[in-house]
C-alpha cells in the first residue's frame, strides 16, 4: 500500500445518531495509483462523500486507515486539494483573491505563487476575468475558480465531490472536457464522485461502484479508452460497452443514472 498515491485499507465508518448507530461504510479497500483518475459511483446514501472526507482527513474512520503517499492520514493533509459541488466563493472577493484564499489559509506567501496563479487562471480559461466578482461569473466559471483554488498550492491529490452536479447539461459537458485537459496537463491523482455513469466513464481510468449502505466496493471497472477524449467518443462501441458494464453493476445496487 505504500506505493499507492492513495491507499484505503479496511475502512469502516459508523455514525452515532439519535435513532441509533448508522453504519455508513464497511470494509473499503482501494489503492489509487499516482496520476490516476478514479471515479466513484453508487446509490445516494452509500457513503461516497463520507469516504472522500475520510481520505481528506476531515473525518476519522471508525476502523481501518487511509494513507497518502505512504503517510497515515490522521488530519487534513497539506498535499490535498478539494472541490465540492458548490463553488462557495466569497462574494466580495474577485477571481484572483478567491483563488489566493487557499494560500492565506495555509500561510503561504501570495507573491511567491503569483506566476502559478496566473498560469492556473490561463489554464482554466479564466483569463480576462481576474477582477470579476462571483456574481459576474456563470456557474461553470465559478467552478473553474474553485478548481484553481484547489490547485494553487500544487497538491499531489485532488478530491472532487460531485463538482458539476449543479450545472446544466451543456456546461457540465464543457467542464468535463476542461477538467480532462487540466488533468492531462498536470497529472494529479484524482478521486472524483459523481452520479453520472457517462461522466465517470468519460473522465476516468477506473470506475469504482459502491453498494447501498453500508457502502462497500461491489466492482471496479477499467476504462480502456484513448485520450484525449472528445464527446464524439460517446458514439463509440467501446464507450457504450463500458456504460453497459457500469450500468449493470449499478442496477444490482438499486441505482440507475
Amino acid at each position: 500500500m505504500s506505493a499507492a498515491a492513495i491507499g484505503i485499507a479496511a475502512v469502516e465508518q459508523t455514525f452515532t445518531t439519535s435513532g441509533g448507530p448508522v453504519r455508513a461504510l464497511a470494509g473499503i479497500d482501494l489503492d489509487i495509483r499516482q496520476g490516476e483518475f478514479v471515479s466513484i459511483v453508487g446509490p445516494s446514501g452509500c457513503g461516497k462523500s463520507t469516504l472522500m472526507r475520510i481520505v481528506a482527513g476531515l473525518v476519522r474512520p471508525t476502523s481501518g486507515e487511509v494513507r497518502i503517499g505512504g503517510r497515515l492520514v490522521d488530519r487534513p493533509a497539506a498535499d490535498v486539494g478539494i472541490v465540492f459541488q458548490k463553488a462557495t466563493l466569497l462574494p466580495w472577493r474577485n477571481v484572483i483573491d478567491n483563488i489566493a484564499l487557499q494560500l492565506e489559509m495555509r500561510d503561504l506567501p501570495k507573491a511567491a505563487k503569483a506566476d502559478r496563479l496566473l498560469e492556473l487562471i490561463d489554464l482554466a480559461g479564466l483569463s480576462g476575468f481576474e477582477g470579476a466578482l462571483p456574481h459576474q461569473l456563470s456557474g461553470g466559471m465559478q467552478q473553474r475558480v474553485a478548481l484553481c483554488r484547489a490547485l494553487i498550492h500544487d497538491p499531489a491529490i485532488l478530491l472532487m465531490d460531485e463538482p458539476f452536479g449543479a450545472l446544466d447539461a451543456m456546461t457540465r459537458e464543457t467542464m468535463n472536457t476542461e477538467l480532462q485537459r487540466i488533468w492531462m496537463a498536470r497529472r494529479k491523482t484524482v478521486l472524483f464522485i459523481t452520479h453520472s455513469i457517462s461522466e465517470a466513464i468519460f473522465l476516468s481510468d477506473r470506475v469504482v461502484i459502491m453498494s447501498s449502505r453500508p457502502g462497500t466496493i461491489s466492482q471496479v471497472v477499467d476504462i480502456d479508452l484513448p485520450r484525449p477524449r472528445g464527446f464524439d467518443l460517446i458514439a463509440d462501441r467501446r464507450f457504450a460497452e463500458a456504460v453497459t458494464t457500469v450500468r449493470k453493476a449499478l442496477e444490482a445496487t438499486g441505482m440507475v443514472e
